[in-house]
């Protein structure tokens, strides 16, 4: 059992030190996410990003450089790497945190970037969302910027499958920025209950109230054997 422990957590840790490698070497081009498959024959790296074009490099360079990184340095046995575009950018709090962290490099202005970010998040379709710059915004003293929409979870069953968030580092001249994006993914959570229109279930109720008729007795059949009972007693 222990052997079976250690093996897991190993195996999580390696894939953790993956991912943060890749999260500082490529959030320029919107790194979102790795999984790693051990097969038989060698490893299967996927990276998940949403300019792909950028990890590949100019015919596949950066794909060979990782590909030696991630078998000499992290222990892969024969990795394949293969990368995908993230389907809802503005969905993933990865994407939109890494986006924001290029913006304030270039020298944007924070509270600009987090509100045309929200607002991108919002027209994607998403229920709530939560973006903190927190830093040297303005002066010596660090304070925090927060903008927030719709509802956001923070405890509860449905934010293991609805809630998404991030958090990323970014060094500029007054210091070390931290950026936090929570985002809320479309769909309903697990207590969510909606009444439906009588149109709606107008067939099951038609169902319904004949299959109560077959079963009910036909008139004058109903309580006559009772009353024979009642008489023969008196």
């Amino acid at each position: 059992m222990v052997l079976i422990k250690r093996y897991f957590i190993e195996r999580n840790m390696l894939q953790t030190q993956i991912d943060e490698y890749l999260a500082r070497r490529f959030y320029r081009a919107g790194y979102a996410g790795v999984q790693i498959i051990k097969f038989p024959l060698g490893t299967r790296v996927i990276i998940q990003a949403e300019r792909p074009a950028m990890i590949i490099g100019r015919r596949g360079e950066t794909i060979r450089q990782l590909a030696a990184i991630f078998e000499n340095y992290f222990g892969l046995q024969n990795p394949q790497i293969t990368v995908h575009k993230v389907e809802d950018p503005d969905l993933n709090a990865r994407v939109v945190a890494s986006r924001i962290a290029v913006f304030l490099e270039r020298g944007a202005y924070y509270r600009r970037v987090a509100a045309v970010m929200l607002r991108r998040i919002i027209n994607a379709g998403a229920i709530g969302a939560q973006i903190i710059i927190s830093g040297k915004l303005r002066t010596e003293r660090a304070r925090y910027e927060k903008v927030r929409w719709g509802k956001v979870y923070t405890t509860g069953h449905h934010v293991e499958h609805l809630v998404d968030r991030a958090v990323m580092h970014v060094n500029l001249k007054p210091g070390t920025y931290g950026i936090e994006v929570v985002i809320v993914k479309p769909g309903s959570t697990s207590d969510y209950v909606r009444i439906k229109q009588p149109e709606e279930v107008k067939e099951v109720v038609e169902k319904l109230r004949l299959k109560a008729e077959a079963v009910k007795p036909p008139k004058g059949e109903e309580g006559g054997e009772g009353e024979e009972e009642y008489s023969t007693e008196l």
